[in-house]
């Protein structure tokens, strides 16, 4: 018995106008390898698929040479005006060894699992349809909206759907829908933005395959940042600062009564401070004293949740987000349970994370070094991050 052979056509002639950026978002780099590389070796990783080829643009041979270096491709198609020409463009450099299905992808949905490919496949195959569309049923509430953007009904979203890619077809049957879409104007082949859209318009037969919200399409530039596979770090931040004449001390930002003050050159709030450290060792930034020098007089007395903000800051800027801040406070006074939910709330509006990724505790040493003496206060810092995986 032959096995039906099905050739993934990897749509890669767009643009990206919304990305914006120096290359289309299929040459953007993702991880340190170009999107389209990341799609090419997804669908390569897919058993239901037993070739695959690329349409590109014309004038971006060179980008894709580089994406697709060692992965022995067949050459590529160029594309057309429309995203319609373009698949039409691929399907019939297929007419020379035809295969019995065609599963068009979007070079930009790197993500697509192999499972799903195979489900398309198999809903194609042994149902007796004519396509299939890898999708998301809709749970949001729908808007209509006016001209002048205001709501004028809520759509039912009872049966609608957010379609995908990959989109699986008889290739015979998706070839000759094309070709008679061929034809028109290039307003109306502009408006077909998806395979399944061609496929209606020659009135076949086409079912809905519940796909991943994993297999999500790189449009913005902010899009490939969420996309950047993500990696897991931890650091420590240790701080201790000794006590001196007041009557209150900081901690978390929060202003704790007390018989003496935390001496330091900012308000030295010890907590705030072992934070700041671990979240810049979450990205190699060095410590606290890098950014903010002692020597420096513009952070005398300043309020320590600057230094905190701005660790977060430069950890924003990496693309990565807090997970998880841990703090452990080590002092024989004040008492920190009657504060504990105050530092809490506090340190998660300046790291702008919610209360429930703040741990903070307390203990004591028994009485034993210059904690146990009432001297001071130490503070030790867990944070946990993910950060794109460089």
């Amino acid at each position: 018995m032959l096995v039906p052979t099905c050739t993934a056509l990897i749509v890669a002639a767009g643009r990206g106008s919304r990305f914006g950026g120096p290359l289309p978002k299929q040459y953007a780099l993702l991880n340190g390898q170009p999107v389209l590389r990341h799609t090419i070796l997804a669908c390569q990783a897919a058993p239901a698929i037993s070739a695959i080829r690329v349409v590109i643009a014309q004038g971006d041979e060179a980008h894709y040479a580089a994406a697709t270096r060692d992965l022995d491709l067949a050459r590529p198609v160029l594309g057309g005006l429309s995203r319609q020409q373009s698949v039409l463009n691929g399907l019939e450099a297929l007419t020379e060894v035809p295969p019995d299905f065609v599963a068009v992808h979007d070079a930009a949905r790197p993500f697509v699992r192999p499972q799903d490919i195979a489900a398309c496949l198999t809903a194609v195959a042994e149902t007796g349809v004519d396509g299939a569309v890898l999708g998301i049923p809709l749970a949001d509430t729908v808007k209509r909206t006016d001209p002048e953007g205001c709501v004028v009904e809520t759509v039912p979203r009872v049966r609608l759907w957010r379609a995908q890619t990959p989109q699986v077809f008889r290739f015979a049957t998706l070839l000759a829908a094309h070709r008679a879409a061929a034809p028109l104007a290039e307003a109306e082949a502009t408006a077909l933005t998806d395979d399944a859209a061609v496929a209606e318009k020659a009135g076949l037969k086409i079912v809905m395959v519940a796909g991943s919200e994993d297999n999500r399409k790189v449009t913005t530039a902010e899009d490939l940042a969420r996309a950047s596979i993500m990696e897991t770090r931890t650091a420590l931040g240790f701080d201790v600062h000794g006590f001196a004449a007041g009557n209150a001390v900081m901690l978390c930002g929060v202003a704790v009564p007390h018989s003496q003050t935390l001496a330091g050159h900012s308000d030295a709030d010890v907590a705030l401070h072992a934070l700041t450290d671990a979240v810049l060792g979450t990205i190699g930034a060095g410590d606290i004293g890098k950014h903010f020098p002692p020597s420096d007089p513009q952070w005398r007395g300043v309020s320590s949740d600057r230094f905190l903000r701005r660790a977060v800051e430069l950890l924003d800027a990496r693309g990565g987000r807090i997970v998880q801040l841990d703090l452990t406070l080590v002092c024989e006074a004040p008492r920190i349970g009657p504060h504990r939910e105050a530092m809490i709330a506090s340190v998660a509006g300046i790291a702008g994370i919610s209360p429930d990724r703040v741990s903070v505790k307390a203990t004591t040493t028994e009485g034993l070094g210059f904690t146990g003496r009432r001297e001071g206060i130490a503070a030790q810092a867990i944070a946990t991050v993910e950060i794109p995986r460089s």
